[in-house]
């Protein structure tokens, strides 16, 4: 082989590695939920990189035996011809056999090493991590291919690994993380939100992020601030708290001052309609027109009772402690706020529950 032909190999073997390196870590750091739009969409090279994205270990073992031959090729083709081209003016200016041998072996050393490690290693995987979703459309086609090619020798490889890591202790997963942890969105949030890419002055995005941090407890309103109404209470009683407090909903509670229902202002309108409406606005409120509480314990999260509620098709409910006494009663509406902010209601006179 000629020297220029080495030199020529040199260059082909340095964008081999590169590409093993940036197709590793754009497999790595490339998101399913920005790759499965476009596999819905049709994409071919989207449903191919997926495909690696499914299988990670594999493709991890197939860059890593392309990095390996590359790096052990670079040098074996590369010494010998820059050595013979470092030889002639080495030898020009006087210096020993034993000299050119020694300062060439070093010069090769030190360039190639260079060479290596800033084009073959650093600015590929620089580029994938920095647009990992574009890289993983373009690198996983060739990478699946070279994958099928060496299968035996890369399935091979792969099975070994994984049985090394299953004596630590750990169990391999052939898929790359795909989704953040809630602590990790909200670090996202903040981050995003100080450097001014995010605008959240509402606060809403936020609030999301707390959402799903919070139980029951922390948003249900003690008995003791709660507004409520006497087991009997009649629609002229609804009336009067009404006027003085504005609230369209009234907590029932029994003579222990447990709570055990509710009653909206609508359903006290239509049981006093009628002929005899002055009568009926005297009498206790219809026991069908009271709406049972669903029941939950403190520790419920959230956005579990959020889902509850919507089921249960109830707008308030009971919240209870480990031994089943009822501590407070949860608001729909106040669960909403945490999300969207204060939701007024159209009644309401301006009085803090």
């Amino acid at each position: 082989m000629s020297d220029w032909a080495g030199l020529a190999w040199l260059v082909v073997l340095l964008g081999a590695n590169a590409f093993f390196v940036a197709a590793e870590f754009a497999v790595i750091s490339a998101r399913r939920s920005q790759i499965e739009p476009l596999v819905e969409r049709g994409s071919r090279a989207a449903k191919t990189a997926l495909h690696a994205m499914e299988h990670a270990t594999l493709m991890l073992a197939t860059s890593q035996l392309g990095i390996t031959v590359c790096s052990l090729l670079i040098l074996n083709v590369s010494e010998p011809a820059m050595h013979h081209l470092l030889a002639v003016p080495l030898h020009a200016i006087g210096l020993a056999d034993a000299a050119v041998d020694a300062i060439a072996f070093i010069i090769t050393l030190v360039l190639v090493s260079f060479l290596h490690v800033i084009f073959g290693e650093m600015v590929p995987k620089n580029l994938a991590f920095s647009v990992p979703d574009r890289s993983v459309l373009i690198l996983a086609t060739p990478l699946v291919w070279v994958s099928k090619i060496f299968y035996p020798i890369i399935r091979g490889l792969n099975a070994t690994a994984n049985g090394v890591v299953r004596l630590f202790g750990v169990e391999p997963k052939d898929e790359a993380a795909s989704t953040f942890t809630l602590d990790e969105v909200a670090t996202i949030v903040d981050q995003s939100r100080r450097e001014g890419v995010l605008t959240d002055a509402a606060g809403t995005v936020t609030a999301v992020v707390e959402f799903t941090d919070k139980d029951a407890r922390d948003v249900a309103v003690p008995l003791d601030g709660l507004v409520t109404l006497p087991w009997g209470a009649t629609p002229d009683d609804v009336e009067r708290a009404v006027a003085k407090y504005g609230f369209s909903r009234y907590v029932m509670v029994d003579e222990a001052g447990a709570p055990i229902g509710y009653v909206h202002l609508k359903d006290v309108i239509r049981s006093s309609e009628g002929p005899d409406a002055a009568v009926r606005a005297a009498e206790p409120i219809p026991p069908k027109r009271i709406h049972q509480m669903v029941p939950m314990q403190e520790d419920t999260d959230l956005e579990d009772a959020l889902a509850i509620m919507r089921r249960a098709g109830r707008h308030l409910a009971q919240v209870r402690d480990a031994d089943g006494a009822v501590t407070g009663v949860l608001f729909l509406e106040d669960i909403i706020e945490e999300l969207v902010g204060e939701v007024r209601d159209i009644t309401r006179r301006g009085y803090q529950r």
